[in-house]
């Protein structure tokens, strides 16, 4: 048979550069939650591509940003763990901020990582090629990365000669070599991922202040075949974030579990019935037995 290409590729970037955008248009699944706000992906997700002659494994990680607490070194710590573990670096940067400051707070940090590096220019669909034709002519002389490719993760822009490129540089097998089964698109369980969907509506349906402050846990999953009941808490740190969540006579935590039931109807492909309760941790981000509670394990 022909060469069979497999192997793991870590996305790294800044915050808002358009990971999660891009493992989803890769995958063709939702396996990561977007939004406009920094700090949406805390953990590494998997998305599982595979074709007649590859498996690639995506990880997509937290973006780039400043620690504050100890949940940003949960953060760093699965970027960390991600680029070690990976074949292939894949750098994505925005094309609408300069690109060669994004490259080289990107090369620092993972010089030393002595594998294939790509460079993604992302979101071409929002500048012209008249502003990113200098930057990138001047990013080709000066970057040690030889592939260095423009896209739109948002229309799957070129993400196809992205494939192509990944191929060039993994892990090449005579034998169908494979990490996890044909039909798995994720690592993530349905429990996970629907936590995640209440948490990206939560992002976009509350004022910017408080979704960095807020987890979701699911407390009771009960599947039939009709049917699927779940229960949800959403932690926050303050009693105030609290009555801004609920929303007056309890409005927009309604509206919050009305379109996170939609959105997980479609993951599950049946009906759904969904409770959000909310609950108050005082600086659960500083607290790492909360954090351990919460999933969000800090390892020495």
């Amino acid at each position: 048979m022909s060469k069979f290409y497999c192997g793991f590729v870590a996305i790294v970037g800044q915050t808002n550069a358009g990971k999660s955008t891009l493992i989803n248009q890769l995958i063709k699944e939702k396996v990561a939650i977007v939004s406009p706000k920094p700090q949406t992906s805390r953990n590494n997700t998997l998305g599982i591509f595979n074709d007649e002659n590859s498996q690639i494994i995506f990880i997509d990680t937290p973006g780039h940003h400043k620690i504050s607490n100890k949940i940003d070194e949960y953060m760093y710590q699965n970027i960390g763990q991600a680029s070690t573990d990976a074949d292939v670096l894949l750098f994505v940067i925005d094309g609408k901020k300069p690109l060669l400051e994004q490259y080289e707070v990107l090369n620092n940090k993972y010089k030393k990582h002595n594998k294939p590096k790509i460079l993604v220019v992302n979101k071409i669909d929002d500048t012209t090629f008249e502003r990113l034709y200098p930057q990138l002519d001047i990013l080709t002389k000066n970057s040690e990365i030889k592939e260095i490719l423009p896209l739109s993760a948002l229309r799957g822009t070129n993400c196809d000669i992205l494939i192509s490129n990944i191929k060039e540089v993994l892990p090449a097998y005579d034998y169908k070599m494979q990490f996890y089964p044909t039909e798995q698109f994720t690592d993530k369980s349905e429990k996970f991922l629907c936590a995640e969907i209440i948490r990206e509506k939560a992002l976009y349906l509350y004022d910017e202040e408080i979704p960095h402050g807020l987890a979701v846990v699911i407390n009771s999953f009960v599947e039939n075949e009709k049917l699927t009941k779940i229960s949800a808490d959403i932690i926050c740190e303050k009693e105030s974030h609290k009555k801004i969540l609920l929303g007056q006579n309890g409005d927009k935590i309604k509206k919050l579990s009305s379109t996170s039931r939609i959105e997980i109807e479609k993951l599950l492909g049946k009906k759904v019935y969904l409770e959000i309760f909310v609950k108050v941790r005082d600086s659960w981000r500083l607290n790492e037995n909360l954090l351990k509670d919460l999933g969000y394990q800090i390892q020495e």
